[in-house]
């Protein structure tokens, strides 16, 4: 094993653990949502909790503690540039909505970012204790058990993930979900972009397609797709762009065409 892989192994290691303990803390404050502050962002559906900035403040504390020189994304506190080459991309409760509805659709989303490219993905999901987790020619698994897409599933005979937010007009995801199913699919969302790029990885949905994403909400869900064997669009993973929203399509590769023409189609 070389030096940059013994650094991946260990950081790989790292944020499954620290996932897991992110997940129980935020699930203790889930038993306890009505006690919380509910705060409106931007978009009146998108919610903030203080659940969410302190399970944010102890991985990125956790992280600093070991990995002093990796940089560190979030979405409540932002991006601190690191010197390592290694950068932490963090949702701390993605599905908000759900989360303080009482749903369990929510989860803790985990990426690490080296050279643009994510090589670390773990999603944990505390209301049904699952764990996905991925790394770069680690594979990909589900509660240690590997994932491998079926090539046989496809849009006609599976389920496709759509996101949407008020950065996207009604209109243009009326048209992403009616040319999704002319193409004789058929869709769902659950409140979590995260959370439904990990159940690509795991043959639930065969894709999943949102015009307008950021790097905390699916940077672990590519590297999970793409260890199981899945295709996802670019994203930038450096630089400005890095820190701004864009669109994200990850899928089987038996339908990820399809889904990028619907893309292509509906820009």
């Amino acid at each position: 094993m070389t030096v940059n892989d013994t650094a991946l192994a260990a950081r790989f290691s790292l944020a499954r653990t620290l996932a897991a303990e992110a997940g129980a803390m935020a699930l203790d404050y889930f038993n306890r949502r009505d006690t919380l502050v509910i705060e409106t962002k931007r978009d009146l559906q998108d919610v903030v909790s203080i659940a969410d900035r302190n399970v944010e403040t102890f991985l990125k504390t956790r992280v600093a503690e070991i990995y002093a020189n990796d940089g560190f994304l979030g979405e409540e506190f932002g991006h601190d540039e690191g010197t390592s080459g290694f950068t932490w991309v963090v949702d701390p409760i993605d599905g908000t909505a759900p989360f303080v509805n009482g749903m369990p659709t929510w989860c803790v989303s985990v990426a690490i970012v080296r050279d643009g490219e994510p090589v670390v993905g773990v999603i944990h999901v505390p209301c049904s204790d699952e764990l996905y987790a991925a790394a770069l020619g680690f594979g990909a698994t589900l509660n240690d058990q590997p994932l491998r897409l079926d090539p046989t599933r496809n849009l006609q005979n599976a389920m496709t993930g759509i996101g949407c937010n008020n950065y996207v007009t009604p209109e243009r995801v009326g048209a992403i979900i009616a040319g999704l199913m002319e193409r004789g699919g058929n869709f769902i969302r659950n409140g979590s972009g995260a959370l439904m790029l990990a159940y690509v990885a795991a043959g639930r949905l065969v894709g999943y397609y949102e015009p307008h994403m950021r790097a905390w909400d699916c940077m672990a869900g590519f590297c999970l797709v793409r260890e199981a064997g899945g295709k996802n669009l670019h994203f930038p993973g450096a630089g400005a762009e890095f820190l701004n929203g864009h669109p994200v399509l990850a899928a089987n590769p038996s339908c990820y065409d399809e889904l990028l023409q619907l893309h292509t189609s509906n820009l």
